[in-house]
């Protein structure tokens, strides 16, 4: 019988599909008389009766939460925006409208009154001691003759910088408790530091003392290291990059205190000096830098000027301080002069807002308020 749709009887002609039957290859339908089917060209394919079925899949991790992906090179950018967004919305909860940045080393630890040590660190955010050959050299091992000679020079250096501590608590202790007496919604001059060791933690230490919050913006680095304990738990941040961590020290900033530091903070002065000095921040900035002693021997701005490479106005671009009585009569002028005078002048000429018809929802709440922090604009 013909099948009418292939043209040719099953019977007669069993190799059709398979191909040319006169060249003897076992291409058949029947294998040797069984009624077992032999697949085409051999291929017996899968068995999908259950056995070999693939388990279930898990479902894919959404994008947002695919941590290889965040911390590939391809998930930069999204954390770089992390890094802006995250805190933004952490100043705006806490209700911090600005901040008064305080830089300084990080090696250095204080004075603590039960024992009178010093103590090196071993680098910048570091809490791990520096080797004892570069600790500072105690009196018996002077007495004794057992110190080198770096180590009684940063003997020295280490009663300086330990008094330094105490000069930054004590001035952070006195701004807060101004910015505290302040009628306000908003948090104003909030005490600010890179949330380490050393003058960081006098600077955090005294704010917490006066019973203000203060911020600590923390970086990830390499080696050992933790943010100090008088940061405000809610405002202690941690950066992986470097550039963002300084967008904050500028953003919210009004003022900045630089106590005696190294690398890190020469960086961070002259960075600030640097907006200041273009016009890129539509703001003023009061910059106090604490230790005129220190600072003079450590960079000479009068040859800066004498060469033409800066204008001698530029000199007026910071004060400098020798105690936190000083320091804070410097704060306190640049911040009334800048800020609170013109705020007031413009609460007094601002006029009354009309009698809502309806309750308003957000009665007394400016756009300031709903939006803040404030935040420091950038020339266009």
């Amino acid at each position: 019988m013909k099948d009418e749709g292939l043209g040719t009887s099953r019977s007669s002609d069993q190799g059709t599909l398979a191909g040319n039957p006169g060249k003897g290859q076992d291409t058949g339908s029947r294998d040797q008389g069984t009624s077992t089917p032999v697949p085409i060209d051999g291929y017996r394919g899968t068995d999908f009766s259950g056995d070999d079925t693939p388990p279930p899949l898990d479902r894919a991790p959404l994008a947002y939460e695919n941590i290889a992906f965040l911390n590939s090179a391809e998930g930069r950018l999204i954390r770089i925006v992390a890094e802006y967004v995250e805190p933004l919305a952490r100043f705006r909860k806490e209700q911090i409208q600005d901040t008064v940045v305080f830089f300084g080393s990080a090696r250095f630890r204080g004075r603590e009154e039960a024992d009178h040590a010093l103590e090196l660190l071993d680098n910048t955010g570091s809490t791990r001691p520096a080797p004892s050959d570069e600790q500072p050299a105690s009196i018996p091992q002077i007495v004794e003759g057992k110190a080198t000679n770096l180590q009684r020079k940063r003997a020295v250096a280490a009663v300086e910088m330990a008094r330094y501590y105490e000069d930054a608590r004590r001035l952070a202790q006195l701004l807060t408790h101004w910015a505290k007496s302040m009628p306000s919604r908003r948090h104003r001059f909030v005490v600010t530091s890179g949330g380490g060791p050393g003058i960081m933690e006098a600077a955090n230490r005294g704010a917490h003392e006066a019973g203000g919050k203060t911020i600590g913006l923390n970086i990830r680095l390499p080696f050992e290291q933790s943010p100090n304990p008088y940061i405000t738990p809610s405002l202690n941040f941690e950066f992986h990059y470097f550039f963002m961590r300084k967008l904050w020290f500028a953003y919210l900033a009004k003022a900045l205190v630089v106590f005696p530091g190294g690398f890190g903070t020469l960086d961070e002065m002259f960075e600030i000096l640097t907006l200041t000095q273009t016009q890129k921040l539509a703001k003023k900035i009061t910059v106090v830098v604490y230790g005129s002693d220190y600072w003079k021997k450590v960079f000479n701005l009068s040859a800066l000027v004498d060469t033409g490479a800066i204008s001698p106005k530029d000199l007026e671009l910071f004060q400098y301080a020798d105690t936190p009585e000083q320091a804070f009569a410097i704060l306190r002028q640049g911040l009334t002069e800048n800020y609170l005078a013109p705020e007031s002048q413009a609460g007094k000429q601002r006029e009354p807002a009309p009698v809502a018809a309806e309750p308003d929802l957000m009665a007394g709440v400016t756009i300031e308020d709903f939006l803040g922090p404030e935040m420091a604009k950038t020339r266009k």
